[in-house]
């Protein structure tokens, strides 16, 4: 499964691509809902051997304004090739179709999306030629929603909400809502978003909350992810029963003993998560008469017995020199 957040953030528009006209009223445009659209190619390479590739390139027709061009980027550091290759995007794109092309930078970074969202002059500075405007969408404007009842109405939007707020302090009660608008939703819907969010996520901490939360609240879908997680689950689950009902043994074989057992001893047993370990204390428990004991090393095997007797000496008989 790819885990990559660069994936998420841009291809949550080809999955819902009228999204973009809500993201758009959040950063300050108005651009009317699609009443189409077409994805395109993203190959941007031109003949000679120089090979550019946008992320995510979508036509967006609506009803009231004219068509345009939404170019994707998702950006996960600052790099200060970027915008010359941004600008080469909107020049081509607005060459080749001769559409208004709009660039969308999303970030997860707040110091990233705030140099993305930098205006970039390109010309002499007393007077630029053009001005690359990227509009950025990242944790310095998009928004923190923890509750419910918000979260249905745009689940899309909440989706991609929780993408780029993956390093919040509050990812958890992000996700939670997540996770519970999502579990009346049809599969269909239901499932690209759960992808979508473990991709966003990638190898951070809230990603192992989510598959939690997906375990639990989520536990009826049938996608890979989910799948692949309630096995894990249930793995886990398993091991951690074996090792609870083996440290329980183990205190209830000193218990029948009498042998008393301090706090810190009970809480070394109690939460041990090897088997082998627990095993191990489990078959010292009934011979034991302190708590040490269970805990103590194991001993050295015994070493064989030398041989005492020593071996006899075959004599010499003297060899008589030849004349």
């Amino acid at each position: 499964m790819v885990s990559s957040p660069h994936e998420a953030m841009h291809r949550i528009f080809q999955e819902h691509p009228g999204l973009f006209s809500r993201v758009s009223e959040i950063l300050g445009i108005t651009i009317s809902p699609p009443v189409s659209v077409t994805v395109m190619p993203t190959d941007l390479t031109e003949n000679r051997p120089l090979e550019r590739r946008v992320d995510t390139l979508l036509r967006l027709d609506t009803e009231n304004d004219e068509p345009l061009l939404l170019a994707i980027e998702a950006q996960g550091k600052k790099d200060t090739d970027k915008p010359a290759s941004w600008a080469y995007y909107l020049s081509y794109l607005y060459t080749k179709y001769r559409l208004p092309p709009l660039l969308l930078v999303v970030c997860q970074d707040r110091a990233t999306a705030e140099w993305a969202s930098r205006p970039v002059p390109i010309g002499p500075r007393q007077w630029p030629a053009l001005t690359l405007r990227p509009l950025v969408a990242g944790p310095h404007n998009m928004p923190v929603i923890t509750d419910v009842a918000e979260a249905r109405k745009d689940l899309a939007l909440t989706t991609l909400a929780a993408i780029t707020h993956a390093a919040d302090p509050d990812i958890g009660a992000i996700l939670k809502t997540l996770s519970t608008a999502l579990r009346d939703v049809p599969e269909i819907i239901a499932d690209p978003l759960v992808e979508l969010t473990a991709q966003g996520l990638g190898n951070r901490p809230a990603a192992q909350q989510w598959r939690n939360l997906v375990a639990v609240d989520l536990s009826f879908y049938k996608s890979f992810m989910a799948e692949e997680i309630r096995d894990e689950g249930r793995t886990e689950g398993r091991t951690e029963g074996r090792t609870e009902g083996i440290a329980q043994g183990i205190l209830l074989f000193l218990a029948r003993a009498g042998v008393d057992v301090p706090d810190e001893a009970r809480e070394r047993i109690t939460s041990c998560g090897d088997l082998d370990t627990l095993n191990r204390w489990l078959l010292r428990a009934p011979t034991a008469r302190s708590a040490e004991d269970v805990f103590a090393e194991e001993q050295a095997a015994p070493q064989p017995e030398r041989a005492s007797r020593t071996t006899p000496t075959t004599p010499t008989t003297p060899t008589t020199p030849t004349t």
